[in-house]
């Protein structure tokens, strides 16, 4: 067989790792300063406490830790890095990339690509594609995908219907060829994007219309449509998905979706017919990480033996844009 019409390489996951602040804050706190308790935050949102950044902590440092778990957790060192793609919709700074900051701190070699990837909380599962299909060209041979944000630098503290929500953390995956008798392979991923969405959550300012010096930029949301969307993008792509490889809800063993809101996972559950068991959920004690919080609760489900060899897991995601997307792993 030629080279041309060899078939494209086996990916797989090598490795995971993680990062969180040290600081946790719980409802309680918040509701020393605003009008809200652990009993009305935790009833609709299933969290009990976030991690926020404190001096020094900040996407890169997060993004660093993250990738130097997994990296170990791969069993491999900076120098087998050809890719760097960082997740984040809060840089570091405009420019440069705050993936150039991850790789100078890493000391990956000059000739590994990097660059920064904005799909908001559909961040992780897009570089995750993004990733998978540059290893399959045979271009690149590992890739380290982080999603990593600071979310607590881009909330309004004052306003509850969104800053109890979010947390700060950062998670990595190690993506290379399989090893032989390994499991963990990449079968498919999904991504779409909803047109006429933007204005549902989204920080304004930017190129467009730019922020007047020292003026904030917070998040926005129409909650109640973009809950509707989570379910049904996230149930969308899981169907397709699973159609395209011939499965069904019962063959998952495992998913893990976006951590944004526990009655979006109960509902997504209900509406795959999937035992909730099977779903992974560290909300409660992180809150919303955005594009961090597939990796972050990818990496705690393997720590916990939650992913046995050879069953099937579901990453999904959703997130401003609108979009959505989503992977299927075999363990």
């Amino acid at each position: 067989m030629s080279a041309e019409n060899a078939p494209a390489p086996a990916i797989a996951i090598l490795g995971t790792g993680s990062q969180v602040p040290t600081r946790t804050v719980t409802n309680d706190e918040l509701s020393r300063t605003l009008d809200t308790s652990d009993e009305w935050i935790f009833t609709r949102t299933g969290i009990r406490e976030r991690r926020l950044a404190g001096p020094g902590e900040s996407s890169s440092s997060l993004a660093i830790g993250a990738a130097r778990a997994a990296l170990e957790n791969a069993g491999l060192n900076p120098a087998h890095i050809d890719l760097l793609i960082l997740a984040t919709c809060t840089p570091d700074l405009p420019m440069p990339a705050t993936a150039s900051l991850v790789h100078a701190a890493l000391g990956l070699s000059e000739r590994a690509a990097c660059f920064d990837l904005n799909a908001a909380c559909s961040g992780f599962v897009t570089a995750f594609d993004t990733a998978w299909a540059m290893l399959a060209s045979g271009r690149y041979r590992h890739a380290l995908v982080i999603g990593s944000e600071k979310m607590s630098a881009v909330l309004d503290w004052k306003d509850r219907a969104t800053c109890v929500l979010f947390g700060d953390g950062a998670g990595a995956v190690v993506l290379g060829p399989a090893r032989p008798g390994s499991s963990a392979r990449i079968l498919d991923s999904l991504l779409g994007t909803v047109p006429g969405t933007t204005d549902l959550l989204h920080i304004p300012g930017g190129a467009v219309s730019p922020l007047f010096p020292g003026a904030p930029a917070f998040i926005t949301m129409r909650g109640k449509e973009v809950f509707k969307f989570a379910v049904r993008g996230m149930e969308d792509v899981a169907r397709d998905l699973l159609a395209r490889q011939g499965l069904v809800g019962t063959d998952l063993a495992c998913v893990i979706p976006h951590q944004a809101n526990l009655r979006i996972i109960h509902a997504l559950a209900q509406y795959l017919e999937l035992p909730y068991e099977r779903i992974f959920v560290n909300l409660e004690h992180y809150g919303n990480t955005s594009a961090a919080s597939i990796p972050l609760a990818l990496d705690e489900a393997r720590r916990a033996g939650r992913l046995q060899p050879g069953g099937l897991l579901l990453l999904l995601g959703f997130g401003a844009g609108l979009t959505c997307g989503g992977a299927l792993v075999r363990w």
